[in-house]
């Protein structure tokens, strides 16, 4: 276990270096000079090289990376050009928001998926399984941001239940900010269920087909037992993987729903750097997302041993 865990740990290590260097590649190249953003069209050659000089624009390649993945190492939080302020906090304010709506999306994907996957699968070519397939295929082809206008239109303008967009703040408003989070949660969620849903049920098939449910079920077993405890834990390892995956991608695919619900996430901050070309927030932003994608499937790598006994880790 010790030596599995040694691994995976180096591997992480390796895949963020080589995401940190990817990052700062692509920010590096992109079109855009942040000084000339920030003083305008009219600064003079010398404002604008005094302005690069202290913003550490006028270094090179490499001391640039270096002088922005050692202050991460060793937990100095860079200053946002645009905000005026250490990048680490605006992360955490904006996280408050996002980190919370990729778990809501989650939750409401897991508890729509499991069951209906499950269902599906016991009353394989019936009528059941074909309604629900064609309720996942309509999830599929729908888009997100268009799910959620419509859950707004109809939550909010018809019914009045829901507020149209914003964020109260959890201080000021716990119940306001968790009722604000629904509707998009929501709306990621359904869209995402219906990959789980379908992954479930070909799982499960698969699984209900084995001996050793079989020789469950010859031994008398309730078919409630042998569904749930012997061919379910077994059916969720791939399941646990695609999970993984869309909650990385929850947390740093989220700009498209922030924007529709006006949501101060990570989405519409790193969506706004970038506009303003405020290059300390993109930066770590991205390596954040990066590394909440890598952390997320080394948890589901450690998961898959206590999901399957079968899976010895050494």
């Amino acid at each position: 276990m010790l030596r599995y865990l040694s691994k995976k740990l180096i591997t992480l290590v390796l895949l963020l270096f080589l995401v940190s260097i990817t990052v700062f590649s692509v920010l590096f190249v992109l079109p855009g000079d942040p000084a000339q953003i920030i003083l305008g069209i009219n600064a003079t050659p010398e404002s604008l090289a005094a302005l690069r000089a202290d913003l550490g624009l006028d270094r090179s390649f490499f001391g640039q990376y270096f002088d922005w993945i050692g202050k991460l190492v060793v937990g100095q939080s860079h200053q946002s050009i645009h905000y005026k302020m250490p990048v680490f906090e605006l992360i955490l304010s904006r996280l408050a928001v996002t980190g919370p709506l990729a778990l809501m999306a989650m939750v409401f994907a897991v508890i729509i998926s499991i069951p209906f996957g499950i269902y599906a699968a016991r009353h394989q070519n019936q009528r059941g399984d074909v309604t629900v397939m064609a309720f996942t295929q309509l999830g599929l082809a729908t888009p997100e941001f268009w799910l959620g206008i419509l859950l707004v239109l109809f939550f909010s303008v018809e019914l009045n239940w829901f507020a149209a967009g914003g964020f109260p703040g959890w201080n000021a408003n716990a119940w306001g900010s968790l009722k604000a989070l629904l509707l998009p949660a929501f709306a990621l969620g359904v869209i995402r269920a219906s990959i789980l849903t379908r992954l479930t049920r070909s799982s499960m098939l698969e699984v209900l087909r084995e001996d050793y449910v079989r020789t469950a079920r010859a031994k008398g077993l309730r078919e409630r037992t042998v569904v749930y405890v012997h061919a379910l834990r077994n059916a969720l390892i791939p399941v646990l993987t695609i999970m993984g995956l869309q909650l990385g991608q929850l947390l740093a695919g989220a700009i498209i729903i922030e924007n529709v619900f006006f949501l101060p996430g990570l989405g519409r901050l790193v969506f706004t750097s970038i506009g303003m070309r405020d290059l300390p927030v993109v930066r770590d932003i991205v390596l954040l997302m990066a590394t909440a994608v890598v952390f997320v499937n080394f948890v589901v790598d450690l998961a898959y041993a206590y999901v399957d006994p079968r899976i010895k880790l050494r």
